[in-house]
C-alpha cells in the first residue's frame, strides 16, 4: 500500500458525521389562539378560575379587564358573596352579571354573606340590596315578568327598622330618576301594595300599574286589564272591547293574556268570529307548548337524579301543601321550578330536599297570599339544613331560572279544557288527582304540558265512561286528536294506576297524593277503584298489550335508595316534647302502614325516645350495618342519655330585621320562657312519614327549646340471632330483642293525612290473631 494512503476502514479513515438539526414546529399556547376564540374560553370559566387566568400573563389580563363580556358570563355556581370575594361579585354585577345582582341582593337583603356592623344595618343592608336588585331586574330574561317583589312582599317586620321597607322606599325613589327602569320597577312596587290589607295602599297599587302600564310594561296592562274585567262585564260594549284588549296583550307575547283570551273563547265567542277561526285561536295556545319541557327529563337523569329520589322528593311536597293547604298551581310550579333546575344543574343527592323547600318557598310568594316563611321551611326538613343554606339555595335557583319563576303548567291548559266542555264535579276531581299524579313520574315530565293534559283529559272521561270520549270540539280547539292521544293516556294509567309506587327505607309505600284525595272535599276520589286495562283498552279501541313493568329489585326499591336518603348529619337537635303524644293525630305522613304484633308492642317501648341527630334530617338517615349485623346477627339497642353540651346549643345568626319570621320569632321566645324551668322531656319518634322526615302539623313557635331537651344515642351490640335471621329480607333492619309485657294488646296503627281540610285522625283497629303466628314471641323485627 502507498504511503500516505489510507484505506477506507473505521481505523484508518472516517468521515465526520452531520448532525442533522430538525426544526421544531412553534408550541401552540393558549395565548397564541386568535382573541375571539380566547375570550370564548376564558367566559366559560368560573369566578375563582377567572382569578387563577388573569394572574398567568399580561395578555390574559388585559383581555379580562377590558372586555365586559367575560364578566358578564362569568359563573358563581355554588359560590356566595362572602368578605373576601364581595368586590368580585360586585364587579361582575355592575359589568351586567344577573347571577351575581341577585345573589348580592338577596345576600344584602337577609344580611347572610357581607359582615356589617350592627348599627344602621337594616339601612345599609336595603340600600345595598335595593341597589342589586334594581340591577337583577334590569338583567332578567326578556321571557321572564318581573320578579323582584317576591323578596321585599310582606309580612314586613312589626317593630323596629324593617331592610324590606327601606328597599321598597329606594326602588321608589329610583322611579322617579331612571326613567329606563320606571315600567317593571313600578310594576313590582305595585304587586308589593296590592298585598297588603288597607284601602289606601291597594289604590296606590292600582295608581302604580296605570303608570307602569304606560311606561311599556305588559305585565301591569295585563293586571289593569284583570281589574277592570269585573266592572266592563255589565255593559255588552264594554266586554267586547275589553276582549280586543286582551287580544292584543296575547298578540305582543303576554303569555298570561294568552291563556286567558282561551278560555274566553271557549266558553263562548265575544268577538263574533267564525267557528273555525275561533277554535284556530284556542289550538294555537296548545300548539305553542314548550317544547323545552322535552329535554328535562333526560337532563335530570343524565345528571344522577334517579326517578325514586325524585317520587320521593315530589311526595314530600305533596305533604308540604296539605299541610299548608297550598292550592294545586303552587304545588305544580315547584315541582316544575325543580324539574328546570335539575336539568340545567346537578345537586348532589344529600341537597335534593333543600332544592325543593327552596323552590316551594320562592313559588308560595309568587302565588300564594300565604307564604312558606325561611324559619318553618328549615323546621320542615327538621334542621338537616341552617337558615342560611335555604337562602343561599333561593339565589341559587332564581339565578339558574333566570328570574322565570312562573311557567306554564298542566293546570292551566286543564282549565281552558275544562271551559270548553264542563265536567261533573266528581270527574273534576279524578282530572285533578290525575293531573297531581303525574307529577310524581319523571317519565310524564317528558311531554309538552298541553298534550299531558289532554291525555289526562282522555283518561278522566274514559275512566268515567263518557262518550264520546274524545268529542270533534276537543279535536278542534285543541289541535289533538285521539289517535295522538292515546298512547300518552295509557301511560298515564300505567304510571298512576297499574305500576306500584316506590318505597322508603321502610318498604312503606309512599301515597301522599293517595291520600290528598281521600278528603272529603274531593269526594273521596282516590278510594274510587279503577276499571282494568282490558276495560280500557276497549273503550280505547285499542289492542290489549299488557303494559311492561320494571321489574322490582329484591328489596322493592333501587339499590341506591339508602345511599340518597343518607342526609349530612346536623348539630341541631330534634326539638320536641312529650305533649306531642297528645297531638299524634297531627302528624303528615304519606303511607298507611300496619305494624304486627311485636312491631307494635316496639313502638310503644320506643314512642318516648329521642334519636340522636347525626342521622336527624331524613329519617332515612342511618348509620353503616357492622359485620355481624351483615352475617345475619341481630342488634340490641341501649339507649344512654347525655346532656346537652354548649357546642350542641344552636347560636342565632346576626341578620338584618327583615325577615319574614318576626312574629314567629316573638312568640318562640314567649314558648321557650315557658319551657326554662322544666325538667328535660322525652317525645316521640315519627316512624310513618315520607321519606324524607315527617311533617307536623303544629308551627315550630310551639315547640320547646332544644337546650330543654336531652338526646339520645344508640348504641349497637352484636348478639347471635340463630335461626330467626333467615327469613329477614335484605335491607337495613334495626333488629330489637323484645317482650311482650302482659296484659298489652296487639293494635295496628295507621297513619292518614291530617292537614286543615282532611280532618283525620290515627286510627287504632284490633290486629288479627294470625298475624301471631308470623314473628317469634322473643323478637320483634322493625322494618325501616
Amino acid at each position: 500500500m502507498k504511503a500516505g494512503v489510507h484505506c477506507r476502514c473505521s481505523k484508518c479513515y472516517s468521515v465526520p458525521a452531520r448532525k442533522r438539526v430538525r426544526k421544531r414546529s412553534p408550541a401552540l399556547t393558549l395565548l397564541s389562539l386568535p382573541e375571539e376564540v380566547l375570550l370564548c374560553v376564558i367566559q366559560c370559566l368560573s369566578a375563582e378560575d377567572l382569578l387563577s387566568v388573569r394572574a398567568v400573563h399580561s395578555q390574559l389580563r388585559d383581555i379580562v379587564d377590558n372586555h365586559s363580556s367575560v364578566w358578564a358570563r362569568v359563573s358563581f355556581r355554588d359560590t356566595w358573596p362572602s368578605p373576601n370575594t364581595l368586590w368580585l361579585f360586585e364587579r361582575a354585577a355592575e359589568k351586567g352579571n344577573f347571577e351575581a345582582a341577585v345573589k348580592l341582593g338577596i345576600a344584602y337583603l337577609y344580611n347572610e354573606g357581607p359582615l356589617l356592623s350592627d348599627e344602621g344595618r337594616a339601612d345599609v343592608c336595603g340600600r345595598k340590596a335595593s341597589h342589586f336588585f334594581s340591577l337583577a331586574e334590569s338583567l332578567r330574561s326578556p321571557t321572564a315578568d318581573p320578579f323582584i317583589w317576591v323578596f321585599i312582599r310582606p309580612p314586613w317586620s312589626p317593630t323596629g327598622s324593617c331592610c324590606k321597607a327601606v328597599v321598597f322606599d329606594r326602588l321608589k325613589a329610583e322611579c322617579d330618576s331612571n326613567m329606563e327602569k320606571r315600567g317593571p320597577l313600578l310594576h313590582c312596587l305595585a304587586r308589593v301594595l296590592h298585598l297588603f290589607e288597607e284601602d289606601e295602599r291597594r289604590s296606590d297599587a292600582i295608581s302604580m300599574l296605570e303608570e307602569s302600564s304606560q311606561a311599556g310594561c305588559l305585565q301591569s296592562s295585563y293586571l289593569l286589564w284583570e281589574h277592570n274585567r269585573k266592572t266592563a262585564m255589565a255593559d255588552p260594549g264594554r266586554y267586547l272591547q275589553c276582549v280586543r284588549t286582551l287580544r292584543d296583550y296575547a298578540g305582543k307575547g303576554c303569555w298570561e293574556a294568552q291563556l286567558s283570551l282561551a278560555k274566553v273563547c271557549s266558553s263562548g265567542n265575544p268577538l263574533g268570529l267564525e267557528a273555525k277561526a275561533c277554535s284556530d285561536l284556542v289550538a294555537q295556545l296548545f300548539n305553542s307548548s314548550n317544547p323545552a319541557s322535552q329535554h328535562c327529563s333526560q337532563g335530570i337523569l343524565r345528571r344522577g337524579i334517579k326517578d325514586t329520589m325524585r317520587y320521593i322528593l315530589v311526595d314530600w311536597l305533596v305533604e308540604v301543601t296539605t299541610m299548608k293547604d297550598f292550592s294545586s298551581l303552587t304545588l305544580h310550579v315547584t315541582v316544575g321550578c325543580v324539574d328546570r333546575y335539575l336539568s340545567l344543574r346537578s345537586v348532589p343527592k344529600a341537597r335534593l330536599q333543600l332544592l325543593g323547600i327552596a323552590c316551594m318557598v320562592v313559588c308560595t310568594r309568587y302565588i300564594s297570599k300565604e307564604i312558606l316563611t325561611i324559619r318553618e321551611a328549615v323546621w320542615l326538613t327538621d334542621n338537616t339544613y341552617k337558615y342560611e343554606d335555604l337562602v343561599r339555595m333561593m339565589g341559587e335557583v332564581v339565578s339558574v331560572l333566570e328570574g322565570k319563576i312562573r311557567s306554564p303548567t298542566l293546570l292551566d291548559y286543564g282549565e281552558v279544557l275544562l271551559s270548553l266542555l264542563p265536567l261533573e264535579r266528581r270527574t273534576t276531581h279524578l282530572f285533578s288527582y290525575i293531573c297531581e299524579l303525574s307529577l310524581l313520574y319523571s317519565a310524564l315530565s317528558t311531554p309538552p304540558p298541553a298534550k299531558l293534559a289532554c291525555a289526562a283529559l282522555l283518561l278522566t272521561r274514559a275512566l268515567h265512561h263518557y262518550a264520546p270520549i274524545w268529542p270533534s270540539q276537543l279535536a278542534d280547539y285543541t289541535g289533538f286528536s285521539k289517535q295522538d292521544l292515546v298512547s300518552l293516556s295509557v301511560l298515564l294509567y300505567v304510571k298512576c294506576f297499574s305500576q306500584d309506587v316506590p318505597k322508603d327505607y321502610r318498604h312503606v309505600s309512599l301515597t301522599g297524593v293517595k291520600q290528598r284525595f281521600e278528603d272529603d272535599a274531593y269526594q273521596n276520589i282516590s278510594k274510587e277503584k279503577v276499571m282494568d286495562f282490558k276495560e280500557l283498552c276497549q273503550i280505547l279501541e285499542i289492542p290489549e298489550v299488557e303494559p311492561q313493568m320494571e321489574p322490582p329489585s329484591p328489596t322493592g326499591q333501587p339499590a341506591d335508595i339508602h345511599t340518597f336518603l343518607a342526609s349530612p348529619s346536623s348539630t341541631n337537635k330534634r326539638r320536641r316534647d312529650d305533649s306531642m303524644q297528645a297531638h299524634r293525630a297531627s302528624f303528615v305522613a304519606t303511607p298507611t302502614a300496619e305494624l304486627s304484633n311485636q312491631e307494635e308492642t316496639l313502638v310503644g317501648d320506643i314512642l318516648d325516645w329521642s334519636l340522636d341527630t347525626s342521622c336527624s334530617g331524613y329519617e332515612g338517615d342511618q348509620e353503616e350495618e357492622s359485620e355481624g349485623e351483615k352475617d345475619g346477627d341481630s342488634s340490641m339497642i341501649s339507649v344512654k342519655l347525655q346532656p346537652l353540651t354548649d357546642a350542641d346549643r344552636t347560636l342565632e345568626h346576626c341578620r338584618a330585621l327583615s325577615s319574614d319570621e318576626d312574629s314567629c320569632c316573638e312568640a318562640e321566645r314567649e314558648v321557650n320562657k315557658d319551657c326554662q324551668g322544666q325538667e328535660p322531656l322525652s317525645f316521640s319518634t315519627d316512624l310513618h312519614s315520607s321519606g324524607y322526615s315527617s311533617v307536623l302539623c303544629v308551627s315550630p313557635s310551639s315547640t320547646c327549646s332544644s337546650s330543654s331537651l336531652m338526646p339520645c344515642t344508640f348504641k349497637t351490640f352484636t348478639t347471635s340471632l340463630g335461626a330467626a335471621s333467615a327469613d329477614a329480607q335484605p335491607g337495613f333492619r334495626l333488629l330489637v330483642p323484645m317482650q311482650r309485657p302482659r296484659g298489652t294488646s296487639s293494635k295496628q296503627v295507621k297513619r292518614k293525612n291530617s292537614a286543615a281540610h282532611s280532618g283525620g285522625e290515627v286510627e287504632r283497629e284490633k290486629e288479627d290473631d294470625r298475624e301471631e303466628d308470623k314473628y317469634s314471641t322473643n323478637v320483634g323485627f322493625l322494618s325501616l
